[in-house]
């Protein structure tokens, strides 16, 4: 019988040793295996190419997503790069518009001078996304669901389609919602990716990316890339992330409980001009999440009626905490246009909506009352 998502994460790791029956993975800390002898092997030769706590965290997320094989990088844009390695030159991206600042400047700056280059655009409009992948060399959809920082919501299923009719390879960045609430190889997607730094490991104490394949095909290229590029996991924070995925739909399921809580008030306050949260019924992609996932996350962005007000509410909260990265335990806010989305040209930012005016929140696992009272006690004494 298959298992629950809720059992398979709350197990995650705790039935691969079977040498010894232990309930936490072992650390495999080392970088070279015996052999037995000439032609022989235990499965395992040097920890770059293949490590057993490694090994595990990635069997678990090919499990978790519905996948073929997974890998797991020291980064999530290592992961990102590994998959862009896919392409030659000559070959074009459609890409989400408004993505994380950090995969704009590596494609831009490291993929396009070698001859991959990008096709931005509104992915949350199916007629402009279906339009692009007619573009002459478009070769791969990049998708992040919803978007960083304005979670627009794109049709995975109807593009996936669109995308195969052309012979387009779909990567999909679900950093945002994990595959306890999305699962986009469900929906026609043949890479998924994760920053795990984030929501998968939950704790603000490790940097990790994921690549999950759809098929082995797909997943014996990416294994290539990994094994000669070299950019992978280390066994310590394999197993720390083992750990952290054990807790994922717990924490997942208060954090949501508070964003709902949280953007629902910033709606209506006045100081208030837009909230970006696809778990509200009249934002634009909650329709299609509702139909495609299991729930919303727990990322919000809103956006001041003044942008003089930042620096105020920025030094004065108390509660959430000034800081870059997402998906912990800790509610964050962040200021996009100057820490996440800094690699993206003013001009381009303020195309757009990634205005000095906008705010960014992770939420956290804290007291609802106590972030609320934090976040409008901040407005409320910010300069109007």
């Amino acid at each position: 019988m298959p298992r629950k998502l809720e059992t398979m994460l709350a197990q995650a790791g705790s039935k691969w040793d079977s040498k010894t029956g232990a309930l936490s993975m072992p650390i495999y800390q080392c970088a070279s295996f015996r052999h037995p002898g000439l032609g022989q092997s235990t499965g395992f030769d040097y920890s770059r190419t293949s490590n057993p706590t490694r090994l595990t965290l990635e069997n678990t997320l090919a499990e978790l997503d519905g996948g073929a094989k997974a890998f797991a990088f020291g980064s999530g844009l290592a992961a990102i790069d590994a998959v862009l390695r896919l392409f030659a030159p000559g070959d074009k991206l459609v890409v989400t518009e408004d993505l994380y600042g950090g995969t704009f400047r590596l494609i831009e700056k490291l993929h396009k001078p070698h001859g991959v280059s990008a096709i931005y655009l509104d992915s949350s409009n199916q007629d402009s996304l279906e339009n692009a992948l007619k573009t002459p060399g478009v070769r791969g959809l990049f998708l992040e669901i919803p978007t960083n920082p304005l979670l627009k919501v794109a049709d995975l299923a109807a593009a996936s389609r669109a995308a195969k009719q052309h012979g387009v390879l779909v990567i999909v960045d679900n950093t945002f919602l994990t595959p306890a609430l999305f699962r986009p190889i469900d929906h026609g997607a043949d890479i998924v990716i994760y920053s795990a730094t984030k929501y998968l490991n939950g704790h603000d104490d490790l940097v990790a990316g994921i690549a999950v394949a759809k098929d082995a095909a797909i997943g014996e290229k990416i294994a290539f890339i990994q094994n000669a590029a070299g950019a992978v996991l280390g066994p310590q924070d394999s197993w720390l992330l083992l750990r952290g995925l054990k807790t994922l739909s717990v924490r997942l399921e208060r954090q949501e409980k508070n964003a709902n809580v949280i953007a629902g008030r910033l709606k209506e306050h006045p100081r208030v001009r837009k909230v970006n949260y696809p778990g509200l019924p009249d934002d634009p992609g909650h329709a299609t999440l509702k139909r495609q996932g299991a729930g919303f996350g727990a990322m919000i962005s809103f956006e001041l009626d003044n942008a003089a007000a930042l620096p105020s509410i920025l030094s004065s909260v108390q509660v959430f905490l000034f800081a870059e990265s997402l998906g912990g335990v800790n509610s964050l806010i962040t200021y996009p246009a100057v820490q996440t989305h800094a690699d993206i040209g003013p001009e381009i930012r303020a195309k757009l909506g990634i205005n000095e005016r906008l705010l960014r929140l992770s939420i956290g696992i804290e007291n609802v009352e106590e972030l609320w009272n934090d976040l409008n006690r901040a407005l409320a004494a910010s300069p109007a």
